[in-house]
């Protein structure tokens, strides 16, 4: 019996079921009533029991019919999702997309980039993978992401990297300080302030520490920590004082902490990485616009810190 009964059979006896009536059902399946009465006949004979009874030309169905029905009645609802989830993946109005990115980043630039992104695909879904580096450039080499986001301006192996924000790192002072007073600060002005860095590794503090031994400033070294979040956490307990990225300075900045322009440049770049060894995601020209368009309106808050660039003397 299993080798004989078909999906066509099940089709004609759900479509019978549902209808009532021969003629509805043949108009539905859009075939004919006695390729449908056949059909229901050969259902019949196959399963080795009777489904319908005739009375006065209608059919009815038996108990066996509608226990059968049932269990017809499921597996049709599960082909009617199937289609459905088909049809949105075809249109793409629903999908996921995979992106991976620094910590940093995932929290100061991608909230406002998610939410553009979703009012251009409402259904669509976003994946965010933080990873520090080098995991981020390793990730993103072995393509396993649809869309990175870096702080360089050179692209990892085996991908294409375009730029999406260019500033400069800023310096966080906690409230009370005594150079809140200033616009805009040099780093003569940190000399002798306990200073909050990054780990040791890590390029950002590299640079800083060459910036001030360069200019023969002495700063109190006391606190390092790993990541901007922590370092502007410590700002805003009064702890010291700390240059970080503007992303992740703005994030933060309110009654407990303040932003203020160097008067050097130290440069912070992002850079969007696409993979180079597979096709591009459908979803991913509307990311990358909103990612844009987040990018610009985080330009668009550093202008008044920007404008500060005269010393009231």
């Amino acid at each position: 019996m299993p080798a004989q009964l078909s999906h066509r059979l099940i089709e004609v006896f759900d479509a019978v079921m549902r209808t009532g009536h021969l003629t509805r059902a043949a108009e539905r399946l859009h075939t004919s009533q006695p390729t449908v009465s056949r059909d229901i006949a050969r259902l019949e004979q196959v399963l080795g029991m009777v489904l319908f009874e005739r009375v006065r030309g209608r059919l009815r169905p038996t108990p066996r019919a509608l226990a059968l029905q049932q269990e017809v009645a499921r597996s049709f609802i599960g082909l009617e999702r199937i289609q459905a989830r088909a049809l949105s993946l075809r249109d793409f109005a629903e999908g996921r997309l995979e992106l991976a990115c620094l910590p940093a980043l995932a929290e100061a630039l991608l909230p406002a980039a998610t939410r553009h992104f979703l009012a251009r695909q409402p259904l669509a879904g976003l994946s965010v993978t933080p990873l520090e580096s080098p995991q981020l450039e390793q990730a993103l080499s072995d393509q396993r992401h649809d869309l990175g986001l870096v702080e360089r301006r050179d692209a990892p192996a085996q991908t294409l990297l375009e730029p999406l924000l260019s500033a400069d790192e800023v310096v966080v002072l906690p409230a009370g300080h005594r150079l809140l007073e200033r616009r805009r600060i040099a780093p003569a002005d940190l000399a002798g302030e306990t200073f909050i860095s990054f780990a040791p590794t890590d390029p950002y503090r590299q640079q800083v520490d060459a910036l001030f031994a360069a200019q023969g400033v002495q700063r109190l070294l006391a606190l390092d920590t790993g990541s901007a979040a922590a370092v502007c956490a410590l700002v805003r307990q009064g702890l010291g004082v700390a240059i970080v990225n503007p992303l992740s300075a703005l994030d933060r900045a309110g009654p407990d902490l303040h932003v203020r322009a160097l008067t050097v440049s130290i440069p912070f770049h992002v850079g969007l990485v696409l993979p180079a060894l597979r096709g591009l995601h459908p979803l991913l020209e509307d990311c990358r616009q909103a990612l844009h368009t987040a990018a610009r309106e985080l330009l668009g808050r550093l202008d008044p810190v920007a404008d500060q660039t005269e010393d009231r003397d």
